[in-house]
């Protein structure tokens, strides 16, 4: 793998090298690794803590160059791309809903959920996770095991920089509808997100439960229960209201990790 990874880095700095056959080769190899769940974009070393692996997210940006557009056929449907889509669900064991659409380069693991939505190059979807109705993966975002993106989610996608984090949703998290999550992101494992959470690298994230404010950016921390919330700032035309997220608590050890949102809520008086 480190020979694979240098010879990446040394395509990467001297783009000549992608003329020739070998180095075509080489990227095509990395995306069909990414493509079958032997390397993945970001690694976890800790709770919370993730290594990237840009070497890949080069290898997938070279990929596009080198990649011809082509006619890919869905029935009666015709699309137009560089990068064809994945079919053979049954073979992976992957229940896939129409019109589910997981690009080559992806990796859905056995025992995910597909609902009609949309998975992009270099993401990671564990087992048991359901990608809801209209809900979006973006490129490289790596979504863990039993993690549940209701309908209309979106993860986005970070591909260049290269260093740059990927969002990151941990294991057994429930992202409710309509949250976004962007500019490489951190939901740590079994948090709740309520509907219409919006989380950027600079959203304040206020820990609310205590008797003095909290505040995080681009993470929510283990077993967070999260809801949509603003803060006064004042500008030069006067006060107003900036969007934020309001920890209200933590998912209690009783709850379930399969919980609905609306009983992960219920528990601190919010109805969904």
């Amino acid at each position: 793998m480190n020979e694979l990874k240098n010879k990446i880095e040394q395509i990467w700095d001297n783009r000549e090298l992608l003329n020739q056959n070998e180095s075509k080769e080489l990227v095509r190899h990395v995306i069909a690794e990414l493509d079958n769940g032997h390397i993945r974009v970001a690694e976890q070393i800790s709770q919370g803590e993730w290594k990237v692996n840009d070497w890949i997210k080069k290898a997938i940006l070279m990929y596009f160059p080198i990649s011809e557009n082509k006619t890919i056929h869905a029935g009666d449907l015709k699309f137009f791309d560089k990068i064809p889509t994945k079919t053979e669900f049954e073979k992976i064991g992957v229940r896939a809903v129409p019109h589910a659409i997981a690009r080559y380069g992806s990796f859905i693991e056995k025992g995910a959920i597909l609902m009609p939505s949309y998975v992009n190059i270099g993401a990671y979807v564990g087992s048991g996770s359901m990608v809801d109705t209209w809900a979006t993966v973006g490129s490289c975002a790596q979504i863990g095991k039993n993690v549940h993106l209701a309908g209309g989610v979106g993860i986005g996608g970070v591909l260049e920089p290269p260093q740059a984090q990927p969002n990151i949703i941990e294991d057994d998290c429930f992202i409710g509808s309509r949250c976004i999550v962007v500019e490489g992101t951190i939901i740590e494992k079994e948090s709740v997100l309520g509907a219409n959470v919006v989380i950027t690298a600079s959203t304040h994230i206020i820990d609310v439960t205590g008797s003095e404010p909290v505040y995080f950016k681009g993470r929510v921390p283990s077993r967070s229960v999260v809801i949509p919330g603003s803060y006064t700032k004042e500008y030069p035309a006067g006060k107003y209201q900036v969007p934020c997220a309001l920890i209200i608590g933590k998912r209690k050890e009783s709850t379930d990790k399969k919980v609905s949102l609306n009983d992960a809520l219920r528990d601190y008086g919010i109805g969904q």
